[in-house]
Parts: C-alpha cells; sequence; structure tokens
C-alpha cells in the first residue's frame, strides 16, 4: 500500500513539471526537489524518466473508459450522452494535471524514447458509436453518417482544446464547447434544437442527485438559459 502511494505521489509530482515545463524540460532532480524523495527512490519505483513519462501517458489513457462507462450507462438520448460526455472530458482536460500532461507528453511523443499509446482511435470508435445509437433511435439527421461525422465532432473537440488551451489555458473551454455544440447539433439533430439539449445536459450535472461541482463557466451558462 505504502509502495502505491509513493509511485502515484511520484506520479503526479512527475505529472505537473511534465505539464508545466515538457517532457525535455524536466529533469528527475527535478522531481526529486519537487517531491521531496531521492533520486534514488524514483528510480527504484521507475527506471527512467522514460519510463515516468510512460506511467503518466498510460493514466492518462487509463482515465477515459471510467467516464466513458458512466456517461454511456445512463437511459439518456444517444446525443444527450455525447454531449454531457464531452463536457466531462473537457473538465478533465482542465482540472487534471495527469490529463493535461499525459496529452503534452504525446505532442512530444518524438523527444521519448518509448512507444506510446495511439490517441483519438478510441475516441472515434466511442462517438460513431453514440452517433449510430443516436440514428437508431431517430435522433440524427437524415444523411448523416456516424463514420465521417464522428471523425469530424472528434477533429473539432481536439481541435477546440488546442485553441483554448493556447489562448487561456483551458479556462473557458467549457463555455467555447458550449459554443461549438451549438453549432455541431445543428447539423446533427434530426429536429435541431442545441439550446433544449444543452439545457438539459447542464441542468442534470447541476442537479442535487450529482456529485460534480458546476465551475465558473457552467454557473454562467446556467444564468444566461435560466
Amino acid at each position: 500500500m505504502r509502495a502505491n502511494l509513493t509511485r502515484r505521489a511520484l506520479l503526479e509530482t512527475a505529472a505537473q513539471l511534465f505539464d508545466e515545463r515538457g517532457y525535455a524540460g524536466t529533469s528527475i532532480s527535478d522531481i526529486s526537489a519537487l517531491s521531496g524523495r531521492t533520486s534514488g527512490a524514483i528510480y527504484f519505483h521507475y527506471a527512467s524518466k522514460e519510463k515516468l513519462a510512460l506511467a503518466v501517458v498510460e493514466e492518462h489513457f487509463a482515465s477515459w473508459p471510467r467516464m466513458i462507462e458512466r456517461h454511456r450507462s445512463t437511459g439518456r438520448p444517444a446525443l444527450e450522452k455525447l454531449v454531457a460526455l464531452s463536457f466531462t472530458v473537457a473538465r478533465a482536460f482542465r482540472d487534471d494535471v495527469v490529463v493535461r500532461a499525459g496529452s503534452r507528453l504525446w505532442m512530444e511523443r518524438k523527444a521519448i524514447a518509448a512507444p506510446l499509446p495511439t490517441p483519438f482511435v478510441d475516441w472515434i470508435e466511442v462517438v460513431t458509436e453514440l452517433l449510430a445509437e443516436a440514428r437508431a433511435n431517430g435522433e440524427l439527421a437524415a444523411g448523416v453518417d456516424p463514420v465521417p461525422a464522428a471523425h469530424s465532432v472528434v477533429c473539432a473537440f481536439f481541435g477546440l482544446h488546442t485553441v483554448s488551451d493556447a489562448l487561456d489555458g483551458r479556462e473557458h473551454i467549457e463555455q467555447h464547447l458550449h459554443n461549438l455544440w451549438r453549432l455541431l447539433l445543428t447539423a446533427l439533430q434530426v429536429h435541431p434544437d442545441p439550446a433544449a439539449l444543452l439545457d438539459r445536459v447542464h441542468a442534470a450535472r447541476t442537479s442535487p442527485s450529482t456529485t460534480e461541482r458546476p465551475s465558473a463557466d457552467q454557473a454562467v451558462l446556467t444564468r444566461a438559459e435560466a
């Protein structure tokens, strides 16, 4: 148990530095200084900086199945599941240092002497399945093919993150995502009403039964739509 706690503490410390400085700008000595543990202790748990970076990226990828299952197991319409999931993922990129670090490390993968998991493929598959479910349930507009549409949605979503990260450190990612869905849902819904669907997604999150706390952006959206 103690060893697991130490490994987790080292992973989170490394993630913080990788997120702030990047892979090349972070050394084992830096991780040692910030964590308060010796370099020897770090090497005991992670044989190299490459192994530590790989562990951060793997933890980044491991967080998604739990989020996906939580949303897919609800009885909500498929498009609502997709939109709600996207906001959960957006908050993870904004608030979870391991998720942010994993994303940055993958972007810097050429500098890391370790094979990293391939991103986006699983997301395209999940979005394709949700859009196919939406089509089967009569939610999807005629002429929308789930396969190319899923690819476009994933490109738009992660492109939004790149721009938001560059311009405001993802501080307003929920507002940006809200605006993106207002555009996308107009094309995806069989009877376009993006505002109503987004209202339902936001209301479900802020209901007393939810365990997530609304962000400042979410509070703004809720007030604006009241």
